[in-house]
Parts: structure tokens; C-alpha cells; sequence
């Protein structure tokens, strides 16, 4: 007599595709973050620094040596950017705690500082790292409070839905900055000798 699947292995089956549809969104996500963070929507390059040594911001927010104060809007767009990054993290991770939220959007937003610090195509500014672990801690937190509010959690389903969205969010957005020939700043290397 052939033994039924139980009803928590069958859940369990159901959500392995929605889950590994989640992680090719993440990693489509994180392949856009790297492109913005990094290079600016531009063609990918090393800059002319690399292997210099160079400067860091270390002091967050202000004016500090040859770096100027935060602009309130890049400010607003760290904080954008890395949103989606902390949603991706409660829907991958529902049952981590927050502060392993608030390492891993650190950690990740750590490296790129260092790599764009590294390849010449940005400076370290820790200003940065604050305001993308900011934008990661609130885009998990809101996944979190909508999950409280509804009394019984966020599904695999919706949190599917809600990354695919925000996945086409930044698509659009990025193919609208290029279209319309918007530019980031082009990077300043500065060299000290």
C-alpha cells in the first residue's frame, strides 16, 4: 500500500518553485544593484585610481577633507536602492532575526563601498554603508509589519508577487534613466601624493 504525502510535505514541495523564483529575482536584483552602485548605468570599467591609494569618507554625513556634506537626495536614493534588498531578505529568510538583517545588508553594502573604493569607479563613503543598511532594515521591517497586520504572515506567494513587482519597478526605472540620457556624476578620482 503506497503511503500519501503529508499535508506539510506537499506545502513544503509547492513552495520550492516559488522560492527558487524568488532567488533568480534576487540575483536579477542584485546584478541591477551592482550596475547602479558600482558603475552608474555605465559600461563597466576600471578607473584610471585603481590600485592608488586614495582617501576614505569616514565621517558620515558632513563635510570632511576633500569630500564634501551628504546631498539629502543620494541620501534618499541609498536608501531606495537597498529597500528591495531588505523585502528579497524577509521573503528568502522569514524567520531571521532582524539584526542578521542589518549584518547582512552592512556586509553587502561594506563590499561595494570597497570594491567601487578598490576598481577607481567610486569612493568609500560611510555615509553609504549607513544609509543602504537603513534601506535595507526598513524594506524587511515593512515586509515584517504587513506580515503582523495581516495575523497570519506573508505567503510565499505574496512575497513572490511583491519582489517580482519591485524587480519591474527598478527595470522600468533604470531603462526610463537611459533612455532619457540622464547621467550620474562622473567619478572624481582623487589621488594623493
Amino acid at each position: 500500500m503506497r503511503k500519501q504525502p503529508s499535508r506539510s510535505t506537499t506545502q513544503a514541495r509547492s513552495r520550492m518553485p516559488l522560492h527558487a523564483a524568488l532567488r533568480v529575482l534576487f540575483a536579477v536584483y542584485l546584478v541591477l544593484l551592482a550596475w547602479v552602485v558600482l558603475w552608474k548605468l555605465q559600461t563597466p570599467y576600471v578607473g584610471a585610481a585603481a590600485g592608488e591609494w586614495r582617501p576614505l569618507k569616514l565621517v558620515p554625513f558632513i563635510a570632511f577633507g576633500d569630500f564634501g556634506g551628504s546631498n539629502p537626495m543620494e541620501v534618499l536614493i541609498n536608501v531606495a536602492l537597498f529597500f528591495p534588498f531588505g523585502v528579497y531578505l524577509a521573503a528568502l529568510a522569514p524567520k531571521k532575526p532582524w539584526w542578521s538583517t542589518v549584518v547582512v545588508c552592512a556586509a553587502s553594502s561594506f563590499a561595494f563601498e570597497a570594491l567601487q573604493h578598490l576598481l577607481s569607479v567610486g569612493s568609500f563613503d560611510v555615509t553609504d554603508v549607513i544609509t543602504n543598511t537603513a534601506g535595507g532594515f526598513i524594506g524587511w521591517a515593512s515586509v515584517r509589519m504587513a506580515s503582523r497586520r495581516s495575523g497570519h504572515g506573508v505567503g510565499p506567494r505574496t512575497s513572490l508577487l511583491l519582489c517580482l513587482v519591485l524587480t519591474v519597478l527598478w527595470v522600468v526605472a533604470i531603462v526610463t534613466f537611459i533612455a532619457l540620457g540622464l547621467n550620474f556624476a562622473p567619478q572624481r578620482d582623487v589621488l594623493v601624493r
